[in-house]
């Protein structure tokens, strides 16, 4: 086991920079979701509640050619990660798209090093900077699987407190990548009209 003064290049991270990142991502439990939150919904969901469903997605998401699912889910527990620092910066916020990238990954790179860089470290930001540009067939699984855990919590929402979450499935609509993510889109599309 390597001292905390070497952890950088152990495969590791030391225990006190480990305890410092979950320490730092406790805010993910404890930040609500900014969208629900301006909807006033009753006891919205968090940034990791969200996070967590998008894994499980992944998790039990049919086995797709040229697709690693372990690396989907790995994506979908760091994708909104930087949140923990720059809060859930949402569309009606009127921050430009490039302005929050920055912010996010000001924010990741502070994690990264706080953790004491290393392996795990360069893999968090490796996954996040893929998903973050988009740039795999794993990211436009995970950036599907975003827009479908939204939808799929709106639907509850919609059933549980009565009210009208239009402009979410509305915000989503013909932005689906992937076959997996067009499927399960309209599979929540098709049990929401039931529900009307």
């Amino acid at each position: 086991m390597a001292s905390d003064s070497s952890s950088s290049s152990s495969s590791a991270p030391s225990p006190s920079s480990a305890i410092d990142f979950l320490s730092l991502c406790h805010r993910l439990k404890s930040t609500k979701r900014a969208g629900w939150v301006k909807r006033d919904i009753k006891g919205p969901e968090s940034i990791a509640d969200h996070m967590y469903r998008m894994g499980l997605m992944a998790l039990i998401a049919s086995d797709t050619p040229g697709i690693n699912r372990d690396k989907c889910i790995k994506m979908a527990i760091v994708h909104d990660i930087a949140e923990a620092i720059v809060g859930d910066i949402t569309p009606s916020d009127g921050i430009p798209k490039l302005e929050k990238s920055r912010r996010e990954k000001e924010a990741l790179d502070q994690m990264c090093k706080l953790l004491g860089g290393g392996p795990r470290a360069e893999e968090i930001h490796e996954l996040w900077m893929e998903y973050e540009e988009n740039s795999t067939n794993e990211a436009k699984v995970v950036k599907d699987f975003d827009k479908i855990e939204m939808i799929l919590q709106a639907l509850e929402y919609e059933k549980e407190q009565d009210k009208d979450l239009e402009e979410f499935f509305q915000s989503t609509a013909g932005k689906f990548q992937t076959d997996l993510g067009k499927a399960w889109a309209s599979e929540i599309a098709s049990r929401r009209k039931k529900q009307d």
